[in-house]
């Protein structure tokens, strides 16, 4: 995996300080692994006011983000060989595990933050894919744009602690992670189920695939659904 630059537009470059805060985000940083430049959107913006917004046509109500100050923030970043810009909308496409997967061999993710009311239409020509972190509504897509710099680095070696980790994670086997215990054994007179301590690795195994698929059928059928179309 090479380096990964974040290129992010955003009305709102302060919601980023968080991200100095956060664990693997801040070891990818450290190892130079990833880099992130924030591009103000107000710096774009036109006239002395520097207007980034303006009443929809049509009436209705908010204010809509203007083309111009968000081409002209685009075109001002430099452009790698493997890029891609993504538009943080509702309206995308729901944010998967094998998203982070298939942008992980890009060399640049160039992040479009939405805010108010949404963006001029156009906007739209300037993304490779548009993204949503759910079925809801934020007030804008800075908090999306740090889950997919969260999403990515962890993927990066040596971000987290052990990388075997990754392998038996929620979604990437296209199930639901098995429940997890440590010690106490008991607690509360919630025990830990006996064959996590009986030393049977195969009788673990076999465990855990099995609570994958009960968690996966009562929390989540719709994954369960779309794995055996799949199959």
């Amino acid at each position: 995996m090479s380096k990964i630059n974040f290129d992010i537009i955003t009305l709102f470059p302060k919601a980023f300080d968080l991200v100095n805060n956060l664990g693997v985000i801040k070891r990818a940083l450290d190892k130079n692994v990833i880099d992130i430049k924030l591009h103000d959107l107000r710096e774009y913006g036109e006239g002395s006011y520097r207007q980034v917004d303006d009443k929809p046509y049509g009436g209705g109500p908010g204010m809509v983000l203007k083309p111009e100050p968000i081409y002209s923030a685009h075109d001002s970043i430099k452009k790698l060989s493997r890029s891609k810009t993504l538009l943080m909308t509702p309206q995308g496409k729901v944010l998967k595990q094998n998203d982070f997967l298939r942008w992980s061999s890009l060399e640049q993710l160039i992040i479009i933050c939405g805010q108010y009311e949404g963006f001029d239409e156009r906007v739209r020509f300037l993304a490779d894919e548009e993204i949503s972190i759910g079925d809801f509504i934020l007030t804008g897509g800075e908090i999306p744009a740090i889950t997919i710099i969260n999403g990515l680095s962890r993927l990066i070696p040596g971000t987290i602690g052990d990388p075997d980790s990754l392998s038996n994670e929620s979604h990437n086997s296209g199930l639901l992670e098995y429940p997890q215990y440590t010690r106490p054994f008991n607690f509360r007179n919630m025990k830990v189920p006996d064959v996590l301590i009986s030393g049977n690795h195969k009788e673990i195994d076999l465990w855990r695939e099995k609570k994958m698929i009960e968690r996966t059928i009562k929390r989540r059928m719709d994954i369960m659904k779309k794995k055996n179309l799949n199959n």
